[in-house]
């Protein structure tokens, strides 16, 4: 794909873990997020520990305004989660420039494949080049309780 999401005027994109303002995603995915209602701070903390982590952040003050985390093993495939916009930014396009950006910098990996699960932004998605699953009768889960 070759298709660029510049951010919107006044915003920065990063993939430096360390940017990460990780109290203020806690907040936000265990507060707002319908798929982490209710997250224990501690299970954030390993998630973001075991993840690459991507962030948008106001140019100006630095405060971070975005967030999306990645499972992957760095070479054959990986899951996007987590994805989320502050609710005093949306309809900037900034989900839409953070799943760009996420997916172009995952592209250098040569992975094969990105899943993710949405149960209400499949428009967004859409337009960056995700599709339903092919064969969903080939994929199954394991869950825990």
């Amino acid at each position: 794909m070759t298709d660029t999401f510049p951010l919107a005027e006044g915003y920065e994109f990063s993939h430096d873990t360390g940017r990460i303002d990780a109290e203020r995603v806690h907040q936000w995915l265990a507060g707002d997020a319908y798929w982490a209602l209710g997250r224990e701070r501690e299970k954030q903390g390993a998630a973001i520990a075991g993840s690459l982590n991507f962030g948008v952040y106001e140019a100006g003050s630095g405060d971070q305004v975005a967030y999306a985390r990645v499972v992957t093993d760095r070479a054959t495939f990986a899951w996007l989660c987590d994805v989320y916009v502050d609710p005093g930014v949306r309809g900037k396009g900034i989900g839409t420039s953070l799943v760009g950006q996420v997916r172009d910098h995952l592209g250098r990996f040569g992975i094969r494949r990105i899943l993710l699960a949405t149960h209400d932004a499949h428009g967004v998605y859409e337009k960056l080049g995700f599709a339903p699953l092919e064969k969903p009768d080939q994929w199954m889960a394991l869950y825990f309780g």
